[in-house]
Order: C-alpha cells, then sequence, then structure tokens
C-alpha cells in the first residue's frame, strides 16, 4: 500500500511504501526494537558483543536508522517550506544545483551519494534557496530508489510553488552496484524528471546548459 505525507492511502506509485500503523510507534520503541534486531543479526554473524568497540553497536546503527538514515519516513519531519510572491515579476529559472544527496537503495539498504540539481519557473510564488535542500534532503533520507526520489522532489515542488514548471536531476553513484554484485565502481546512474515548460527542448537543454558551467 502507497501512503501520502499525511498517512492518508494514496494511488500515487511515487508514494513510498508504507504500511498502515507505520507511525503508531514512537521513535524511542522503534529504535528499542530495531536495537534488538540488530543484535541478533551480529550474533549470527558470530560477532562478540561484549567487545568494547561492538557492545554499542546495535544501539547506535538504531539511532541511526531512525533519526538520520531513515528520518524522512516521518512526516513530523518535513521541512516547513516559505515561499514569497514574486514581486519583481522574475520570469527565468531559477537552478539551485549540486545539492549533495545521501539516501539508501532500498533494495539492500546501502548508501546512495550523489548530487540533485532542481530548478523551477515562477508563475507568481518563489522558494527560500536552503528550502529546496531540505525538500531534497528529507525525500533522500528513506530507503528510497532513484527515480522515485527524483519524482517525490518535482512533485513538492510543485505543489510548494504550484506550478507546473519544475525540472529535477540527480546524479549518484550505488553502493549496492559499486561494492556488491557487480562491484563496477566507476558507473554512475542519472535520473531525470522535467514539467511543464522543461519538456520544450530549448528550455530543456538550457537548464542542462547551465549544469556544464562552473
Amino acid at each position: 500500500m502507497y501512503y501520502k505525507e499525511n498517512n492518508e492511502p494514496s494511488k500515487d506509485l511515487a508514494c513510498t511504501p508504507m504500511t498502515e500503523n507505520a507511525f503508531q510507534l514512537s521513535d524511542k520503541d522503534k529504535m528499542g526494537l530495531i536495537e534488538k534486531d540488530v543484535k541478533h543479526i551480529m550474533e549470527v554473524l558470530g560477532l562478540d558483543l561484549k567487545d568494547d568497540s561492538l557492545k554499542n553497536t546495535p544501539k547506535r546503527v538504531a539511532k541511526a536508522f531512525v533519526m538520520e538514515l531513515f528520518s524522512g519516513l516521518n512526516p513530523k519531519n518535513k521541512p516547513s517550506v516559505s515561499t514569497f510572491i514574486n514581486s519583481y515579476k522574475y520570469n527565468e529559472m531559477v537552478i539551485e544545483k549540486n545539492i549533495v544527496v545521501y539516501s539508501t537503495c532500498e533494495h539492500h539498504l546501502l548508501p546512495i551519494i550523489g548530487k540533485a540539481h532542481v530548478a523551477y519557473i515562477s508563475t507568481g510564488k518563489i522558494i527560500g534557496l536552503s528550502k529546496i535542500n531540505r525538500i531534497v534532503n528529507y525525500y533522500a533520507k528513506r530507503p528510497q530508489v532513484q527515480e522515485r526520489l527524483t519524482v517525490q522532489i518535482v512533485q513538492e515542488l510543485q505543489e510548494v510553488l504550484e506550478t507546473e514548471d519544475i525540472a529535477c536531476m540527480i546524479d549518484a553513484k550505488h553502493l549496492c552496484v559499486n561494492a556488491r554484485g557487480i562491484k563496477d565502481i566507476a558507473s554512475n546512474t542519472i535520473t531525470t524528471e522535467f514539467r511543464g515548460k522543461f519538456k520544450d527542448l530549448k528550455t530543456k537543454n538550457e537548464f542542462l546548459n547551465y549544469l556544464k558551467m562552473y
């Protein structure tokens, strides 16, 4: 089942797959349960949890999962977004590029590390620039596939800015490819989502050309 940020059921496939009771437990309770499970995994692997270096690892992993790596699963962590009236009638694209993406592959729970480039054309509203980074970070901090993350960022900005004219490109390395399986450390994955005016070839190329500038 897919659920929106307010935990309402949704048929939108860009929503992160969540269970109906995903938000019933407190963060503290979740960390307690995860700590027990991580401890069990480590014991099955034969690690000595009495060792000074390992004894607190289950607690550290549980905290990292709930409070950091997967904090974007909890809608209470969704950033509040400030928008302003475009009183100066700026009608060209606004681009925030090289936004750090640190996410987690939902297939192997291994890191996805890269950069996002986001652009919009105002139809009446503008957004505080740091809020774009916060939106990217919020949706990245959950088990993800890069395609879904790209779409979620665009859909959120469309809703916030009340415009169809949004573009996003993500260029990232997946450790599930780089560190296991094929072990190809050189490859990157690029995903794009173009909406509104950015579907026009001229506007799309303008955006892509800006990304080449240093």
